[in-house]
């Protein structure tokens, strides 16, 4: 069986690939400066959804007591970590 080959053309009318325009930056939306009232508070689900709301994040993402977690940025989350006693110790976008 023989091998057989590819191959790409561009056309002259084809779009110049430079003109591109990259789509617009994705907005801030989490701003953890207006939770941070939260900390020292008991962890629960209602204080997860409060400081969702106040944040302006879209996800929550929790942090355990000695636990370690991803270093993917994303601005629409916001960071809560707690300690073994089950309050808040900080909340960062990120």
């Amino acid at each position: 069986m023989g091998l057989t080959g590819c191959v790409v053309s561009i056309s002259d009318n084809a779009p110049d690939q430079a003109e591109a325009v990259p789509p617009p930056p994705v907005p801030m939306v989490c701003n953890a400066e207006k939770a941070q009232y939260h900390v020292g508070h008991d962890a629960t689900q209602a204080m997860g959804e409060a400081i969702l709301k106040d944040s302006g994040a879209r996800t929550l993402r929790w942090g355990p007591p000695n636990s370690a977690w991803t270093m993917d940025y994303r601005q629409d989350r916001v960071n809560v970590r707690y300690d073994e006693k089950m309050k808040i110790t900080g909340v960062t976008c990120g």
